[in-house]
């Protein structure tokens, strides 16, 4: 009974402590709440707004009256970068840096904030500079690396470039796509200075980052072409097929001029009708009409394209085929089909593009890295029509 009574008695006592510290808490909230600039409040309204002018201002103003507010000034240097003032950024971050009492974390997240201005105002050597002083950092080093690899892409620094993605690489993200394309770009370079042993070093060394790397069969290709053996390229650029078989339509003509070359024109022929037939979306319209009109007459250049047409219907395919069937209408005839094959071109040129599968930038020409996104191999290697 005595131990129920006790019971009775501490529970408003419990509920009066838990009111209390509740309170208590409360002011500290409401304290702190006070404490924070008003001007604060409004940079961040204007940001929501989009009123980039009204919160610069309005940081400004909380970052000189609270100078040591180290992530108001950090802020104030992001908005202004973002607005173009990199003068301006650079100068706050400097003097940021001059704060006393700084730890080692702050100063190495001030630094990278400076680089990036420098790297916005296209002092890219300076920003490099102090990016690569952050690598050894334990809580900036990554996101160094990451800047220093869009930086070395931006300059087309292949090899340094190599480097630092290997650096990155982790169970999440292997970058061996990356790595491959970089030693794709060395390959490329080297091709074009007609210097084959090295062009080809680095397509090898394209092939022991990424086995499935299709633009390194196309360079492997393109070498064996340059040094006269055509039949090892017809090898390497059949070798897409297992790789990833919608690049085929890149490397089709070349196909084709490659068993021309050996004399073989008929078998390239073949070639490209059985691509066709298999693989209905790639690009080969055209230039199985070209081939085959070339080699086995109009008649079956227009059966071609009407099968290919009849299989996958497209804006490209159909221009193609009234183009094809002109010389037999009437002149009358003709001038209507004249009208039809100008406004098909006209829309097909403008629907007809590459499109990148990361963010969907389109473009007519195709790009093996992104302009809009970065990504690399992202872009389609067969034009879609888009509405």
């Amino acid at each position: 009974m005595d131990i129920d009574l006790w019971w009775l008695l501490l529970f408003p006592a419990f509920f009066g402590l838990g009111w209390l510290a509740a309170r208590v808490d409360m002011r500290a909230v409401l304290k702190q709440a006070r404490e924070v600039p008003a001007g604060f409040y409004t940079g961040l309204d204007a940001l929501v707004d989009d009123q980039t002018d009204v919160a610069a201002r309005s940081l400004a103003e909380v970052a000189r009256a609270h100078p040591h507010a180290l992530e108001v000034q950090l802020s104030l240097g992001k908005l202004y970068r973002r607005r173009g003032e990199n003068d301006r950024a650079i100068r706050l971050h400097q003097q940021v840096l001059e704060l006393p009492d700084l730890s080692q974390e702050q100063k190495a997240q001030i630094r990278f904030e400076l680089s990036q201005d420098f790297n916005k105002a296209g002092l890219v050597d300076r920003a490099e500079e102090i990016l690569v002083q952050l690598l050894t950092t334990p809580t900036m080093g990554r996101a160094a690396r990451e800047q220093l690899l869009s930086i070395y892409q931006q300059d087309r620094d292949w090899e340094k470039a190599v480097a630092i993605a290997r650096e990155l690489r982790s169970d999440a993200h292997s970058f061996q796509h990356e790595v491959a394309q970089f030693f794709c770009e060395l390959a490329q370079g080297a091709l074009f200075q007609s210097d084959y042993d090295k062009a080809r070093h680095y397509v090898q060394q394209a092939f022991e980052a990424n086995r499935k790397c299709v633009r390194a069969s196309i360079l492997l290709g393109d070498i064996e072409v340059a040094c006269g053996r055509h039949e090892l390229a017809i090898a390497a650029w059949q070798a897409i097929e297992k790789q990833h078989y919608e690049y085929l339509a890149m490397v089709a003509e070349r196909l084709f001029d490659a068993h021309e070359a050996l004399g073989k024109p008929g078998e390239g022929i073949a070639l490209l009708r059985g691509y066709q037939r298999t693989f209905s979306q790639l690009e080969l319209t055209d230039l199985l009409y070209q081939k085959v009109a070339t080699y086995e007459g109009e008649a079956k250049a227009l059966e071609a394209v009407r099968e290919a047409v009849h299989a996958r219907p497209n804006l490209l395919g159909v221009y193609r085929l009234v183009d094809a069937q002109m010389d037999s209408l009437s002149p009358e005839g003709r001038m209507d089909a004249e009208v039809a094959r100008g406004l098909i071109m006209k829309h097909a040129q403008k629907l007809t593009v590459h499109r990148c599968k990361c963010c969907n930038f389109r473009s007519r020409a195709f790009f093996w890295h992104c302009p809009a996104c970065g990504e690399w191999e992202s872009f389609s290697p067969n034009r879609s029509e888009t509405h």
